[in-house]
């Protein structure tokens, strides 16, 4: 089977939908690979190491969509590549349908896309193994943001994370306890800031107390308990997503409102729209705004910042979809790996998800 990996276009989007290492794999697989020149330069990686991997290097996107059965990406395709789009193919990638522009979902019905949304590949135990590594590459780097964004200098209050003997440490307060939220929890809880989670499931909560051995303050997420926790948070993290749907909004405006002045909102909810009512998308380049006071960090692609390390995650996780695809249809590998099927969001262009047919109002 014929794969294409264009080069990401959007701005400073580091990441690339294969490694060499990727490439390798189903090259020896016996496919074939096309990747756009320069594709993997964000992340560090040489035309040359993807030559050395066994791919086939190509002078366009044109080339790259237009020799592919089945497209590699990372980010969602712009207004710009969804001419590409040739035909029949299939196109895996981080879609997030229901807070895309509606002519993501018309390009893909007009052309007959077979669609696989990586954040919705599930397992039937609920883990998303491709989102899974983006989730903890993302958790992970929180305490890097928020510390810089508390500085003095970026108009934060000008508190050290860890605090020091007879200073207080800063509070993260850290809304959803799934994979984003307990890697940031024990990231935060590693450079010494006085850490609280909220979720409503008693399970999560106590696994990771159990796990951070009692480091961490656990609180159940209901309406009042997020009111209480807005109010001492320097740091408050937003983490819940609702697969295939539009995130909820759980930190109203009024609990922003009584925030201290100069506190920081991370939500990483925000390439599903966003938990916090007051978010909205930011970018790398202009990466926070202030809202009632408080600095925003709302970036969809933020692992992007660290484009090599998420690339060779993201490929990792994906490699075994990509493999059963190539060495068949993409309906009979579906059948072998159910979690592959829950992520299929088009057939042919037409939309078969049922959360996602819900969230755009459409029936299937």
């Amino acid at each position: 089977m014929d794969f294409g990996v264009p080069r990401e276009v959007r701005d400073l989007e580091s990441r690339v939908g294969l490694s060499p290492a990727g490439v390798f794999t189903l090259a020896r697989a016996g496919h074939t690979v096309y990747i756009e020149t320069g594709a993997g330069l964000g992340a560090g990686f040489s035309d040359e190491n993807y030559r050395d991997a066994g791919g086939q290097i190509v002078y366009s996107a044109q080339e790259a969509y237009g020799r592919a059965d089945v497209v590699v990406k990372v980010t969602r395709p712009t207004a710009a590549e969804h001419a590409l789009f040739r035909p029949g193919q299939t196109i895996f990638s981080f879609l997030h349908l229901p807070v895309s522009s509606p002519d993501l979902l018309e390009a893909l019905t007009e052309r007959e896309i077979t669609a696989v949304s990586y954040e919705l590949i599930e397992e039937t135990d609920g883990t998303r193994p491709v989102l899974l590594p983006a989730s903890i590459v993302a958790g992970r780097m929180a305490p890097i943001v928020a510390g810089r964004l508390l500085r003095s200098d970026y108009n934060g209050r000008g508190i050290l994370l860890s605090g020091l003997p007879g200073v207080p440490a800063a509070a993260v307060v850290i809304v959803g306890g799934g994979t984003l939220g307990s890697n940031a929890a024990r990231a935060f809880v590693g450079v010494g800031a006085e850490v609280t989670v909220l979720d409503q499931d008693p399970r999560k909560l106590q696994n990771l107390y159990d796990t951070l051995n009692g480091r961490v303050t656990t609180m159940f997420a209901n309406e009042l308990n997020l009111k209480r926790a807005a109010t001492f948070a320097d740091v408050l993290i937003g983490a819940v997503s609702k697969t295939g749907r539009r995130a909820p909004i759980v930190v109203s405006r009024e609990m922003v409102k009584q925030m201290r002045r100069g506190s920081v909102i991370i939500d990483y909810a925000i390439d599903e729209g966003g938990c916090v009512e007051t978010s909205r998308p930011t970018t790398l380049r202009n990466t926070t705004y202030v809202a009632e006071g408080i600095i925003h960090h709302c970036v969809p692609n933020m692992t992007a910042a660290y484009g090599r390390t998420t690339t060779y995650a993201i490929t990792n996780a994906a490699l075994p979809y990509l493999l059963a695809v190539g060495d068949a249809d993409i309906l009979t590998a579906s059948e072998q790996l159910p979690a592959l099927k829950r992520g299929i969001t088009l057939v042919n262009g037409r939309l078969v998800h049922q959360e996602v047919a819900q969230a755009l109002g459409q029936s299937i």
